[in-house]
């Protein structure tokens, strides 16, 4: 459901911050940034500070990989917008192709035993939330993963499945590819907050 007030804004300020970035960027701000201008209480600061805290602090997780994790939550969710949108920062890290197959099937990706061992986790928590048990946090950890490591990865897929039914649920709009790539390099210097 599209509201008009997340498309325009919901105050004068909001109306002219969006038309300000918008044409400062040469792109239309994207939804997920003008559902930051909406109702703070609703997805405003703290949504982006735990998605900031989640994709941007130190890890041993580059913010390529913790931003293909998002790409495939999302998929594993049917968010287009937050396929195109966390894909086009990821390949900013890694080479296009291969985060191309993770998307098709990280099984078969040219990725580490490691990042695969993480997506196999994120699949299993996305998919089956209520299945999840200590046997699937003990194969992560035999394959290489530390305590934090698989934190690092639980915090994904938590803000993630958070993120994309908020952004199927308001119908984001779709950008072009050109518009996900500008948008991306503009969230690899500002991140999330």
């Amino acid at each position: 459901m599209r509201l008009p007030d997340i498309e325009r804004g919901d105050s004068i300020r909001s109306r002219l911050l969006i038309r300000l970035i918008s044409l400062l960027a040469g792109y239309r701000l994207p939804d997920a940034a003008r559902v930051a201008f909406y109702d703070k209480k609703y997805a405003g600061p703290a949504l982006g500070e735990w998605t900031n805290e989640t994709m941007r602090r130190p890890s041993t997780w580059s913010v390529s990989e913790r931003e293909l994790m998002a790409s495939f939550v999302a998929s594993l969710n049917t968010c287009p917008f937050c396929v195109g949108a966390h894909r086009a920062i990821a390949v900013k890290g890694t080479d296009a192709a291969i985060a191309d197959a993770v998307l098709a099937d990280y099984r078969t990706a040219p990725i580490s035993d490691r990042l695969k061992a993480a997506l196999t986790f994120l699949e299993r928590v996305t998919r089956q939330p209520d299945d999840v048990s200590a046997t699937d946090a003990a194969a992560a950890l035999s394959a290489g993963l530390s305590v934090q490591d698989l934190r690092d990865v639980a915090a994904v897929g938590a803000v993630f499945a958070i993120i994309t039914r908020n952004a199927n649920a308001l119908d984001y709009d779709i950008p072009s590819t050109r518009d996900f790539d500008r948008a991306a390099s503009m969230l690899l210097r500002r991140g999330y907050a």
